[in-house]
């Protein structure tokens, strides 16, 4: 099993899919370094040389992927919510941050009901 920036990418899968296993890759980017690192994308990912994994990997290393991407969006999300600005209070209340209806659905943001006392109808 290959690992790029810390993530074990599937040996089973074609090159292409294996790399989106990785934060912040997404199919577009995936084929955009294989095409830079001069890798085919149909191949399998336990078919890889060591030497186009070595290409891959320093392609990957030109983009911000993994912990320094995930650590810059909860530092965008942290500004927010310390500015108070729309987003930023949408995220303290836990409710649907980018304009959602919430009267009937945005149970996974809510989540479960609260009973409200004498509330019968």
């Amino acid at each position: 099993m290959a690992r790029i920036k810390g993530v074990d990418i599937p040996n089973d899968k074609r090159i292409e899919i294996s790399l989106t296993y990785i934060y912040g890759i997404g199919r577009n980017l995936s084929k955009t370094i294989l095409k830079n690192a001069n890798v085919d994308l149909d191949k399998k990912a336990k078919d890889l040389t060591e030497d186009e994994l070595s290409r891959i990997r320093r392609e990957v290393d030109k983009y911000q992927v993994e912990g320094d991407l995930r650590r810059e969006v909860n530092m965008n999300i942290k500004t927010k919510m310390e500015i108070h600005s729309y987003q930023g209070i949408r995220h303290i209340k836990n409710l649907p941050v980018r304009g959602q209806r919430t009267n009937r659905n945005a149970k996974t943001r809510k989540g479960k009901g609260k009973t409200i006392a004498n509330k019968k109808k």
